[in-house]
């Protein structure tokens, strides 16, 4: 089969033979893929720069893609193998039957930012209906879908940061009620974000970005002190985009009520990871299906991999490889 093949961290992929899977028991499927998505973790893996890097080279790349199974479903998945391939082998009980409304690009773009958004919102944020959630670095894919299902989630303020003006004037059309640029001054950002959190406290942050971004976050949440105690703040970092470090002071979590955690995979109990296909995917396919949940896509064939996975793809849209 024809495949998009890494034979070495760092460098693109190849479009090449290589050997077709072959279910191994009866928990394996054999799917025929029809789009598979390029994201951040893909490259971070290849690159060698992601805590899951691929270790057993040549390796094909891609981690979940929408196929079509034996007896003719159209379904995304996450894969046992390498998904930006003809075939690929998926876990018969962890798959999303897709609706007739929603195409292939869109089935394979949006699973993943949602599990990058829903699963932050829902189980880390544990978000409900009136809150103010703050997502910082809104401008990239995951970002916007998280503007969406925070509004979906009943979310009453949202906030949203970012460095493109263009994309975060789109933010507003998406649900957000207020953005605030990462081009400003830190003064400035923190000045307004304090002024926010007190006439409105600030429920949640949901971060793509971490450092210094988050620092100056984190400073504009920071509580007064003896004799005032601030309101709850959960911060969930999802992404690394600025940065894998911050500077942290013990004095501005022990001034603060502001708990920290991650969000991704190793992160996530099983048993919530295992609500995924059957009942976060779904859901989230069905709004994309009646026009309630967007993502832009670019498209690419498979035969194309080596230049579509170097070149430069518009902020916020989502590169796609079609088979």
């Amino acid at each position: 089969m024809k495949a998009a093949v890494l034979h070495q961290l760092g460098e693109a992929p190849k479009y090449e033979d290589f050997q077709e899977p072959v279910p191994q028991n009866e928990q394996q499927l054999l799917m025929t893929i029809k789009a598979a998505s390029v994201k951040n973790i893909d490259k971070g893996r290849a690159s060698g720069g992601h805590y899951a890097a691929y270790k057993n080279l040549p390796e094909v790349v891609g981690i979940d893609g929408v196929g079509v199974l034996a007896d003719g479903r159209r379904v995304y998945s996450t894969g046992i193998t390498g998904m930006i391939a003809e075939k690929a082998l998926i876990n018969k009980n962890s798959y999303t039957v897709i609706p007739t409304a929603v195409d292939d690009a869109t089935a394979a773009a949006l699973p993943n930012a949602v599990m990058g958004a829903a699963l932050a919102l829902k189980y880390r944020a544990e978000i409900k209906a009136g809150d103010t959630v703050l997502i910082n670095g809104a401008t990239g894919v995951t970002g916007q879908v998280a503007v969406q299902i925070a509004k979906y989630y009943g979310a009453k303020k949202i906030i949203a940061t970012g460095r493109n003006p263009e994309s975060l004037n789109l933010l507003l059309e998406l649900g957000a009620d207020e953005t605030i640029s990462l081009k400003d001054d830190d003064e400035k950002i923190i000045q307004r974000l304090k002024e926010i959190h007190h006439a409105t406290p600030i429920n949640s942050v949901i971060d793509y970005t971490w450092g210094h971004p988050a620092e100056v976050i984190l400073n504009a949440l920071k509580g007064g002190g003896l004799h005032h105690v601030s309101s709850k703040v959960r911060f969930v970092t999802v992404g690394s985009m600025a940065g894998e470090n911050i500077q942290l002071t013990s004095g501005l979590l022990r001034s603060s009520d502001i708990e920290i955690s991650g969000s991704g995979f190793g992160s996530i109990p099983p048993e919530i990871m295992q609500k995924l296909p059957h009942e976060v995917v779904p859901e989230m396919l069905q709004l994309a299906a009646e026009g309630k949940l967007k993502i832009e896509t670019v498209t690419a064939s498979l035969k194309d991999i080596e230049t579509a996975w170097k070149s430069h793809v518009p902020a916020g849209k989502r590169l796609v490889i079609v088979l």
